[in-house]
């Protein structure tokens, strides 16, 4: 039987646990969200990776094959930037040479009816980009100028 003076310390006990159990079901351990990630075309028709970031900094970028699955997400393509992303655009082509990134994995073909999911890290996985998602479709719908 509780008496009345452990009731109050119960209810805190509970609301701390519920508290707890809250912020655990909503954060993850994840690298922080620093930039956005997105692709382009050129005139002549070539992919453009496009990384907008906001303050800290983007080491480089990786484009691969989303799966359900993380573990078996295929990478078909990375780049590190010769210098460190600060604030501000940066674009370069994902099928050839760019001035100013190294591909240490050269984009593989790309096919229709799958999805490519393309986004920033730092070396020290201090900071990332959000990703985008996109089918050939999309990159055929996309203009120059025009960022997805």
């Amino acid at each position: 039987m509780w008496s009345t003076t452990s009731r109050p310390v119960f209810r805190r006990f509970v609301g701390a646990v519920a508290v707890g159990m809250s912020l655990a079901a909503t954060s993850g351990c994840t690298v922080p969200v620093d930039a956005v990630a997105g692709i382009s075309v050129t005139g002549d028709g070539h992919l453009l990776g496009v990384i907008m970031a906001c303050g800290h900094h983007i080491d480089g970028a990786t484009l691969y094959v989303a799966s359900d699955d993380v573990n078996k997400n295929m990478k078909v393509g990375s780049w590190i930037a010769d210098r460190p992303l600060t604030a501000g655009l940066a674009t370069w082509t994902l099928d050839s040479p760019a001035a100013g990134w190294t591909a240490t994995k050269p984009l593989t073909p790309l096919t229709a009816k799958t999805t490519y999911v393309l986004y920033g890290w730092t070396k020290d996985s201090s900071w990332s980009s959000s990703h985008i998602s996109f089918t050939l479709s999309d990159r055929d719908r996309l203009t120059p100028g025009k960022v997805r």
